[in-house]
């Protein structure tokens, strides 16, 4: 069996605050005076995962902080086989968090550059905070050409509806939509993203089993599915890897994509997600092969990068002379 690690792959869904090394948090956490809970691995609802999450954001304060996670996800995602990386952050929150709107995107961005992988950076906003946060969020975006896309995240039940207008905006401008939808509600959240939200993928997007005719819809549409086994599993949303819907997803011919989402809190990484597939699923390296191409079909990613990657995912494939 080839070396997943090796295996050339795009990373379409994970979240910075969320890939932060267990050393590293320590150290920031002590530094800034955060008490941390103990080592979790499964909470009893998003809620649960939400406030633990914001522990985490809390270490985060200093412009040093921010470059430094950003360069150690670039060699950690590196070792991985990551070529390419979309990482999502809650640019606008940490701003108004610590009063300075900019700093924490500039500094993430600063890390970014330093490290040895192409990013690109999606900016989130949850659908529980205010219209006007989501108004900053798109400035912010605007204002830097490493950002390429605008995300809603957060709990499914609050609507996208009040959100239209800097939907409308961010499209008219040239950003890419890209929002979190069935994950823990069910098909209508994925509806309300396509519909309102003028959603070109949907972060995570398991639920949309439950309808029939959604998925005909969204294999149609080539909306690709950002799915994160371990985190569904972690979060609660599945109760195992062995019933996790990814079969059933491929299986319906809908475009699907492996992520890791919240990696630091899962304690997993692209290749054990990959591993995953290959261990639970029985898929065999083409069929590997076939979700690293789709993640790179489905990226932001200048068509140059994407070119490359293809052929570099075909020569992992393509087996040794004399082997």
């Amino acid at each position: 069996m080839r070396d997943l690690a090796a295996l050339p792959k795009a990373h379409l869904h994970v979240h910075l605050e969320s890939t932060v090394r267990p050393a590293t948090l320590r150290e920031l956490a002590d530094a800034n005076g955060v008490a941390l809970p103990g080592e979790t691995r499964t909470f009893t609802g998003f809620r649960d995962f939400a406030d633990y999450n914001s522990l985490i954001r809390a270490c985060l304060r200093t412009p040093e902080d921010f470059e430094r996670v950003a360069r150690e996800f670039c060699v950690d995602e590196a070792a991985q086989g990551t070529r390419y990386a979309e990482v999502t952050f809650t640019a606008a929150s940490h701003g108004e968090r610590l009063g300075d709107l900019e700093m924490p995107l500039v500094s993430v961005l600063k890390g970014l550059s330093e490290g040895e992988l192409e990013t690109r950076v999606i900016l989130d906003h949850s659908r529980r905070r205010s219209v006007e946060r989501a108004e900053r969020t798109l400035r912010l975006a605007l204002a830097h050409d490493e950002v390429v896309g605008l995300g809603m995240a957060g709990e499914e039940r609050h609507s996208l509806v009040p959100f239209a207008g800097v939907f409308a905006e961010a499209r008219e401008a040239g950003l890419h939509l890209v929002h979190h939808a069935g994950e823990h509600a069910g098909p209508e959240s994925i509806r309300e993203a396509l519909d309102v939200g003028r959603t070109e993928r949907l972060g995570h997007g398991i639920r949309v089993l439950d309808d029939p005719e959604l998925v005909t819809e969204v294999r149609d549409r080539g909306i690709a599915l950002e799915v994160c086994p371990t985190s569904n599993v972690v979060l609660g949303l599945v109760p195992s890897l062995a019933k996790h819907p990814l079969p059933r997803l491929v299986g319906a011919g809908l475009a699907v994509t492996l992520n890791t989402d919240v990696p630091s809190v899962t304690r997993t990484t692209l290749t054990d997600e990959f591993t995953t597939a290959r261990d639970t699923f029985g898929y065999d390296d083409t069929a590997l092969t076939a979700l690293a191409e789709a993640a790179v079909t489905a990226s932001f990613a200048p068509e140059e990068t994407k070119t490359v990657l293809r052929k570099e995912i075909a020569a992992w494939l393509t087996p040794a002379a004399g082997a």
